[in-house]
């Protein structure tokens, strides 16, 4: 039997909305009365919690919007179909997804759409026959960028990296992987070789399991990317517990809340993400979009809400922003935010 959470935020366009943001209630065209389900990954993921926090924000902002935040107990595709399949019974509006597959997600995006259902994925794409549009926090190559140059930084371009990513079907992780790949062919990074990619499906246990394995088959590893917030917070305490702070370094994509202490540590020199809260606020507010009728076609115009816009890219891509880094310059006074 597949667990799933149903977390229903109900907020209605009332007076008392109505009279703390005039000025967004009389811009906004109001979806009346739509349920959006916004289904993640998986459950426990609190980058996600954050994500459906800033939904639930944008909701109260636009009024008339009911939000439904499930996810299945595991990061797999097949799980998160079943998850789909129950919110198209259920006859929802709009679907916002971070799709655990690209492809595999395909048919049952279409078969919501067939049935009259707005779907739009965010954070990990549905390819473009199943869904709208997809709103990437950053650009890929940004991302990727980013996130060999925090650890050349680190390391002074010298020593053996690895990455620790989460499933190999995730199409966010093997874009930016793709990304990072192309930064590494810059001549700055000759004495700083990748020496080997490790899957920790989205889990802590596995993440820290692998992160020691990495340890353990590269001795002269130095610096370690984990694009994935579980797995880098898996990695920085693998690092704290193995006792190897000052020996390996940790970066990649993290929440400020959950990296704070390992940043303090010193496990973890910089790292990067975007804010999570913004991400859902920003998603909820282009399906709205979506829901009353303005155009996806490219070149147009998405509202973001007080995020601004976002310009509809070549198959349905929109972006929300660069990413942000962290160090024990900002790390304390983010963290007490998400």
């Amino acid at each position: 039997m597949k667990t799933t959470r149903r977390t229903v935020l109900k907020l209605g366009a009332g007076a008392t909305f109505a009279a703390a943001a005039p000025a967004i209630l009389t811009k906004r065209a109001l979806a009346a009365d739509k349920r959006i389900a916004m289904i993640v990954k998986n459950l426990g993921n609190s980058y996600f919690d954050a994500c459906a926090n800033g939904a639930k924000k944008a909701a109260a902002e636009i009024g008339g919007i009911e939000i439904i935040y499930t996810a299945s107990a595991k990061p797999t595709a097949e799980d998160q179909i079943a998850v789909i399949d129950a919110q198209i019974a259920q006859h929802v509006d709009g679907i916002i997804v971070s799709a655990n597959d690209a492809n595999a997600l395909v048919p049952v995006g279409k078969k919501a759409m067939q049935r009259g259902i707005k779907v739009m994925s965010f954070d990990s794409a549905i390819a473009p026959a199943g869904r709208i549009v997809h709103l990437s926090a950053s650009s890929t190559p940004l991302i990727g960028a980013k996130q060999v140059q925090m650890i050349g930084k680190t390391l002074n371009y010298k020593g053996e990296v690895a990455i620790l990513s989460a499933a190999s079907t995730m199409t966010n992780q093997n874009a930016w992987i793709a990304a990072m790949k192309e930064e590494w062919k810059d001549p700055k990074y000759k004495d700083m070789p990748l020496v080997a990619t490790v899957y920790g499906d989205d889990q802590d246990d596995k993440s820290y399991r692998e992160m020691q394995g990495l340890v353990k088959a590269h001795p002269n590893l130095k610096g370690v990317i984990s694009p994935t917030t579980i797995g880098i917070r898996a990695g920085a305490k693998a690092i704290v517990d193995g006792g190897l702070i000052g020996k390996v370094y940790i970066t990649g994509l993290g929440l400020p809340s959950e990296m704070k202490d390992y940043v303090l540590k010193g496990a973890c020199d910089t790292f990067a993400i975007w804010n999570p809260v913004d991400y859902g606020y920003s998603s909820t507010y282009i399906m709205n979009d979506i829901l009353t009728g303005k155009p996806t076609t490219e070149g147009s115009k998405l509202s973001m809400g007080k995020k601004g816009e976002t310009t509809v890219g070549k198959d349905g891509e929109c972006i929300m922003g660069e990413p942000f880094v962290f160090d024990k310059s900002n790390v304390e006074e983010y963290a007490k935010i998400f």
